[in-house]
């Protein structure tokens, strides 16, 4: 699976930093988070419809370097990298893109284009830091880059398309149906290609018999051995044809199952599209304040049950120890309980604003493995995967409204040791609850 460069860059842009960016140029934190929601795609279909270039993978080793990413607001709009990028990947439709996105989040074009500065900023660091990290040379972050295509258009608010930018990176879902169509159509073809000529070599074949029964009489010889071959000729023409007729009637019933199975695939890219669309990130209002999640996501549901008399008039503990919110982008990295993986920070930014938002809610803190592996060591490391986020939250100003925190290990795994990394995965989680 193809590691998702948006989750990444996600991180560095949560909403502390959308805050001042918003005061900053003297917008609205809502206009800001949908402009970066139109941009970040943007930028990063550019990079994968460009993977190939050199110009591409040299301006990602050079943000690597360059601190790019400690310095997003104030080192962005006059940075040469990006603006040498900018005009590699989007060229004149670079106007095109700053105006459609200021009018879709309703702020200046200025804004925006300050904005498609930082955001590529941040595409540049984070892809760069990613590369280095996992030891990714040209020809790996070309391949990374490229990985993205299938997922551009999908991550696109509701209301933009890679068209409506004037922008045309290929969409994958797009390709995915049209490939199908094209082998269901090459398979038509050649099924009756292959009757079409089998039909010709009949008549030829019958033709020629024809003609050499004609030559045989009009030689005067051979006439009474025709009187009796002719017919068995004759009979075994018919015989092959009903033979392929039959044939016919089966790879007929082949090409409309595999028809079928390109019209059920297509639906399934659609509802795939679909499922991927309904998590699209967008702004979930936290009291006037722009988060950026999904609808019914973590943060979206934790506001709404603050906001409850559920949780209002919840007297103890034990009438809220059974709803857990469990984080969508918070995973440490494999085996380790004191390092995140990229693009984890974001999220847990969005706690720290509900907590302080809500300064009287209590939580506890749950940490989870799969069923791999001794369950000694699970329940210590998922014990100690706890204790940091209580940590995290800690040293960002909310630790008193941690009220415990427990590691669980394998105790609530659900997929069998012997599937694959992919589908435990399900199992390795960070969760919170509301407290009393």
């Amino acid at each position: 699976m193809s590691t998702n460069i948006i989750d990444l860059i996600k991180g560095q842009l949560g909403p502390a930093i959308i805050s001042q960016t918003a005061s900053q140029l003297g917008e609205s934190e809502s206009g800001i988070t949908k402009a970066i929601g139109g941009l970040l795609p943007a930028v990063v279909g550019g990079l994968a419809n460009n993977a190939d270039k050199p110009g591409v993978v040299d301006a990602i080793t050079g943000a690597a370097s360059s601190g790019i990413l400690g310095n997003l607001l104030g080192g962005t709009n006059n940075n040469s990298i990006i603006s040498t990028l900018l005009s590699l990947i989007f060229g004149d439709k670079m106007g095109g893109l700053v105006s459609t996105i200021s009018n879709f989040a309703g702020i200046g074009n200025s804004s925006t284009s300050s904005l498609l500065n930082m955001v590529t900023g941040a595409t540049l660091g984070s892809v760069g830091k990613f590369a280095t990290d996992n030891n990714l040379g040209a020809s790996g972050i070309s391949s990374l880059l490229g990985g993205q295509k299938g997922i551009v258009s999908s991550l696109l608010p509701a209301g933009l398309s890679l068209a409506s930018m004037g922008l045309n990176f290929g969409d994958m879902l797009g390709d995915a149906k049209e490939k199908v169509a094209s082998t269901v159509s090459s398979v038509s073809d050649t099924v009756s290609d292959g009757f079409s000529s089998a039909k010709n070599t009949i008549s030829d074949t019958t033709t020629d018999i024809k003609n050499s029964l004609n030559d045989n009489n009009d030689n005067g010889g051979g006439g009474s051995i025709w009187k009796w071959l002719l017919p068995l000729i004759l009979l075994c023409i018919l015989g092959y044809f009903l033979f392929r007729q039959c044939k016919k009637s089966d790879v007929t019933d082949a090409t409309a199952k595999v028809g079928a199975v390109a019209d059920s695939t297509a639906k399934n890219v659609d509802s795939m599209a679909s499922t991927i669309a309904k998590k699209v990130d967008e702004a979930i209002d936290l009291n006037g304040v722009s988060l950026q999640g999904y609808k019914g996501g973590m943060e979206d549901s934790m506001i709404t049950f603050l906001k409850s008399d559920g949780y209002k008039n919840a007297k103890d503990d034990a009438s809220l120890k059974d709803t857990w919110y469990t984080f969508d982008h918070v995973n440490f990295k494999m085996g380790s309980s004191t390092e995140l993986e990229d693009g984890s920070v974001g999220q847990l930014d969005n706690l720290v604003a509900i907590l302080k938002a809500y300064p009287d809610a209590k939580i506890k803190i749950g940490a989870y493995t799969d069923k791999t592996g001794k369950e000694d060591i699970n329940l210590k490391i998922s014990g100690e995967r706890a204790k940091f986020i209580q940590k995290w939250l800690t040293d960002k100003g909310v630790g008193k409204q941690v009220v415990d925190v427990e590691g669980y290990g394998s105790k609530f795994a659900t997929v069998p040791a012997d599937k694959t990394d992919e589908e435990r995965a399900i199992d390795r989680k960070i969760a919170v609850r509301f407290s009393k």
